[in-house]
């Protein structure tokens, strides 16, 4: 059991609607200690890969994706959820259904900072149904870029948004694959024990 699946059964708590709430190391305080260990364990697996670039969603996924850039040593680019003063030309946009937010949401990205000549690895904190990987990925394809994998923090594996990436062929790599979850129980694919009941 790796360093990031000890927390979460030492800190994270379950709510109802499958949230499962690690603020306390991961998406609000965040402990840069397991950041670094979460990047390098994301850059052992894609070792031997060129990547030009890191690529996240605003807004948890940044820590986690710029300690992964940094590992790299490339550039972090995240996709805004909302058009801003500062984004100026060309944009290239996705449009996804947020499950936290439970609405659409456009992706947005200024045409400036992602080329057909970029190899991306998309990092991200958490997934679950793979709507902001799927929107990042639309992004990537639209350029003409190339899609290296995905990195994340946490999946929710009975939500199945990872395995449906990696059935399109996507190296998906996830660091904490949540089999089920349900208040005072947390089970990891990786384990052989009694589910929850």
């Amino acid at each position: 059991m790796n360093e990031l699946q000890k927390r979460i059964l030492a800190e994270g708590r379950v709510l109802p609607g499958d949230i499962i709430k690690v603020d306390g190391f991961m998406n609000h305080l965040v402990d840069i200690g397991l950041m670094h260990a979460i990047a390098r364990d994301i850059k052992n697996h894609f070792a031997g890969k060129t990547i030009t670039k890191v690529m996240t969603v605003e807004a948890s996924g940044i820590p986690v994706a710029t300690i992964t850039a940094d590992e790299l040593g490339v550039p972090m680019l995240f996709a805004k959820k909302a058009k801003s003063d500062n984004i100026e030309g060309g944009l290239i946009r996705s449009e996804i259904y947020s499950y936290t937010y439970r609405k659409k949401v456009s992706l947005i990205v200024s045409a400036e900072w992602l080329s057909p000549d970029d190899k991306v690895l998309i990092v991200d904190d958490f997934m679950a149904n793979g709507e902001a990987m799927r929107g990042l990925v639309d992004i990537i394809d639209q350029v003409g870029a190339e899609l290296v994998g995905i990195g994340v923090a946490i999946e929710k594996g009975f939500q199945g948004g990872g395995d449906r990436l990696r059935a399109h062929g996507i190296d998906v790599y996830s660091l904490a694959i949540i089999e089920k979850a349900m208040p005072g129980c947390i089970v990891f694919r990786s384990e052989n024990r009694t589910p929850c009941t």
